[in-house]
C-alpha cells in the first residue's frame, strides 16, 4: 500500500520517497513508492505530473492500493528520490473540483436532484443533472455559489465508521465499501470523494456557469472555476474590446452595435439584390432567342449563379451554361428543363477536373479548368 500524502496536505509539492518497484511497459517505466503526494487519476480528477528524481511523470494512476507513476526513465529499486508535483496543474484541479462540488451540493439542494456526472477537462469542467433548468435557475445557482465561496468557508474532510456513515446525508454516485472520505463543504456540499481540494472556498476565487444543454434526461452544464473563469473573461474581454473597435462603439454598447450593423447589413443586402435582379434581366435579355450560351462572370453566390443561369437559359431558349470565377477555379451552372444532363455533366468533370450533380435539367458544381480548357469542351 502507497501512503497517499496528498491527502494529508494537498498542498504538499516537494517530498522524498523510497523506489519500491519499477518495470518498463510500452515504453515508460511504471514506478511504485512507498509514499507520494502525486495524485492518481480518478473521480473525475485528472492525474498529477511533475518530476521524480530526474525522471518526469506524465501519468499517474492507482491499481490493488498500490500508485504507479509513469515516467520517462527508469528509477533504481531502494533509491530514495524527491518528487516535485506540477502545483500550477495541481492547483487548476483543485480549484474545478472544489467548484464543482460547492455548485453540484446548491444545485442538487435547490432542485432536489442528482449529480450524475462529472469530468475535469482541459479546458473546462462538465457537470451532469438528472434535473430540468431554466436560464434563471442556472443564474441563480451561480450567484449562490459565488456568495458562498466569497464567505470563505473551511473544508471539511472526514472518514466516518458503518455506523456514522448510515446516518448521514450525502451525495454519492454509486454505492459504496471499505472506508469512504467524506468532503463536506459546510452548508452547501457533503459528497463522497476522494480527489484533491482547496482548503478554503475563497480559495476557488469564483465559478462562471458557461452553459446548460439539455443532455440525456436531464442537463449538462458547463464550468470554469479560479484560474480558469478568470482566463475565460479576459478572452471575452479582448475580443469585446476589438469589436468594440472595429465598430466604434463603447465596450459596454457592442451588442447594440451589431444589432445595428446587421440591421444595416439586412437593408443592403435587399438593394444588392434588386441590383442584381435588374442586371440578370438585362443579360438575358441579350441572349433572347440565341439558343445555346455560354456564360463567364466574376464570382458570386451559388444561389445567384443558379438565378441567372436559369433566366438566361429561358430568354435563350437552349442549353445554358453559366461559369463564375477566375483563372482556373471556377463555379458552374446549367440548365436545359426540356433535356438530361446527367451524362453531359459527368463528362464535363472528367475533363475539367469537376465535381457536381444535379437533376436531369439542371447541374451545378466546380471546376479545376482555366477559361480556354472551358470554351475548348463546349466547342
Amino acid at each position: 500500500m502507497t501512503e497517499k500524502l496528498y491527502y494529508d496536505d494537498p498542498f504538499l509539492m516537494e517530498f522524498t520517497a523510497v523506489v519500491l518497484a519499477c518495470r518498463e511497459e510500452k515504453n515508460l517505466w511504471r514506478v511504485v513508492l512507498d509514499r507520494t503526494a502525486f495524485y492518481p487519476e480518478g473521480g473525475g480528477q485528472p492525474a498529477d505530473h511533475g518530476t521524480l528524481g530526474g525522471a518526469a511523470v506524465s501519468d499517474v494512476r492507482e491499481k490493488d492500493g498500490e500508485i504507479v507513476h509513469c515516467c520517462d526513465r527508469p528509477l533504481a529499486v531502494g533509491e530514495t528520490v524527491e518528487g516535485r508535483v506540477d502545483f500550477a496543474r495541481r492547483f487548476d484541479f483543485m480549484q474545478q473540483h472544489s467548484g464543482e462540488h460547492i455548485v453540484s451540493g446548491i444545485l442538487c439542494g435547490m432542485f432536489h436532484c442528482d449529480n450524475v456526472g462529472f469530468h475535469i477537462g482541459h479546458d473546462l469542467v462538465t457537470i451532469d443533472f438528472n434535473a430540468e433548468l431554466t436560464a434563471d435557475d442556472v443564474r441563480e445557482v451561480e450567484r449562490r455559489a459565488n456568495q458562498y465561496i466569497w464567505e470563505d468557508h473551511p473544508l471539511g474532510v472526514d472518514y466516518p465508521s458503518p455506523v456514522e456513515l448510515e446516518a448521514l446525508e450525502y451525495r454519492s454516485k454509486k454505492a459504496l465499501t471499505g472506508q469512504v472520505r467524506i468532503v463536506s463543504w459546510p452548508g452547501a456540499d457533503c459528497c463522497a470523494c476522494c480527489g484533491t481540494h482547496v482548503a478554503r472556498s475563497g480559495q476557488v476565487g469564483m465559478v462562471k456557469l458557461l452553459s446548460c444543454q439539455r443532455f440525456r434526461e436531464g442537463v449538462r452544464i458547463e464550468l470554469a472555476a479560479g484560474g480558469r473563469a478568470l482566463e475565460r473573461f479576459e478572452t471575452i474581454a479582448g475580443q469585446n474590446t476589438r469589436v468594440s473597435q472595429l465598430l466604434s462603439a463603447k465596450v459596454t454598447d457592442t451588442a447594440a452595435a451589431v444589432e445595428r450593423m446587421q440591421k444595416e447589413l439586412y437593408q443592403l443586402r435587399g438593394r444588392v439584390a434588386d441590383l442584381e435582379e435588374k442586371d440578370f434581366a438585362r443579360k438575358a435579355e441579350e441572349y433572347a432567342g440565341r439558343g445555346e450560351v455560354l456564360l463567364f462572370e466574376g464570382a458570386m453566390s451559388a444561389d445567384s449563379l443558379r438565378k441567372l443561369c436559369g433566366m438566361v437559359q429561358e430568354s435563350a431558349g437552349g442549353r445554358c451554361a453559366v461559369f463564375a470565377g477566375e483563372e482556373e477555379v471556377w463555379q458552374y451552372a446549367v440548365s436545359q428543363p426540356d433535356g438530361d444532363l446527367r451524362g453531359f455533366v459527368k463528362e464535363l468533370n472528367a475533363a475539367l477536373r469537376g465535381r457536381g450533380g444535379g437533376k436531369p435539367g439542371f447541374v451545378q458544381g466546380s471546376v479545376q479548368a482555366d477559361r480556354e480548357a472551358i470554351e475548348r469542351f463546349f466547342h
